[in-house]
């Protein structure tokens, strides 16, 4: 329930304007940003990291490599996404946008509803062990509503894709519509971190570019894989049974039914290690008729779409605007 609570109180954090008295205090405290005047404390980074921190971590308590991967770019994401909605709220207030009350009791209502079972008193509760007010919650959601309005606005004036766009992506994109494809093949796994202080990740990559060099000019992949790899199929020389599509982890699937049968990959960046995969064959499944997945097709481009707009927008309103980032570190 916590955990659900920071995520809405992420979703609500927005900078507000502050008087040059309190601008020139913030320079001790720790200046993030500074947008249109508007400034962007470390302290506000700080939060919206812990909050979705929380998050993260409760999603991803079983998956440490993800978890250390996802708060990295949040860390490095934070600034922007700040000033990104202050930006937004700004452009709210130029076109003289309001929202009527009803809908942020509404959306607090639906908090209460889902995440405390209705009980009331146990979400104010909540919000005063976070040390936060009613009141200001309010506020917060209701900046956080602007920001998905003006978002949504943008980025969903698109026109619907045409008979050919939609059969363009299906052409490009068959692999995704194929069921039952399978492949076979070798791999070589030279893992990152070894337990000697003298290999770092970088040197272990220049090594795997070294054996993929070897075995591209005509060195022997099972007997390199023997001598080399650290995996559960080095003693069989790479060797693995055939595989499904949907066995495989993504990125590797993506990068074997990328290559041409016989072929070798280029060196692949996994979290904990370097593969050098050989395709040894390929059996491609059947794809399912283009009007079968037509309407996912025209999802997918929309959503494409809309996400180009979203971001040309955003950066139209960050080149009209004064935006100063400082060098100060929130971590």
């Amino acid at each position: 329930m916590r955990s659900l609570l920071s995520h809405a109180l992420l979703l609500a954090l927005a900078s507000g304007a502050i008087t040059e008295t309190a601008r020139s205090q913030g320079v001790s405290n720790g200046i993030a940003a500074v947008v249109n005047g508007v400034v962007v404390t470390l302290s506000e980074v700080r939060e919206a990291v812990k909050a979705q921190e929380q998050i993260y971590r409760f999603q991803m308590r079983d998956d440490p490599i993800a978890l250390e991967k996802a708060l990295a770019e949040l860390k490095a994401s934070a600034v922007d996404s700040l000033i990104d909605r202050e930006l937004i709220l700004a452009e709210f207030r130029k076109i003289g946008g309001t929202i009527k009350p009803q809908y942020v009791e509404d959306d607090i209502n639906t908090i209460v509803r889902e995440n405390f079972n209705g009980d009331r008193d146990a979400f104010v509760s909540e919000l005063a062990r976070t040390g936060m007010t009613l009141k200001k919650f309010r506020e917060l959601r209701e900046k956080m509503i602007i920001v998905q309005v003006m978002r949504g606005r943008y980025a969903a004036e698109q026109r619907p894709p045409t008979p050919l766009e939609v059969r363009d992506y299906y052409e490009k994109h068959i692999d995704q519509f194929r069921d039952k494809d399978m492949i076979k093949i070798s791999t070589i796994t030279v893992p990152k971190f070894t337990g000697d202080p003298s290999a770092t990740a970088e040197s272990q990559r220049r090594l795997a570019q070294e054996l993929r060099a070897k075995i591209v000019g005509g060195a022997n992949f099972a007997e390199t894989a023997r001598t080399h790899s650290q995996d559960s199929r080095a003693e069989d020389g790479g060797e693995w049974p055939w595989m499904e599509r949907t066995q495989m982890k993504k990125s590797i699937a993506d990068a074997a039914f990328a290559v041409k049968q016989g072929g070798v990959s280029q060196v692949v960046e996994d979290e904990a290690a370097f593969i050098i995969i050989a395709v040894d064959t390929k059996k491609l499944g059947t794809p399912e008729p283009l009007e079968k997945v037509r309407p996912q097709i025209e999802r997918v481009i929309r959503q494409e779409r809309s996400k180009t707009a979203l971001d040309a927008w955003l950066e139209e309103l960050r080149r009209k605007s004064n935006i100063k980032r400082y060098n100060n570190k929130a971590f």
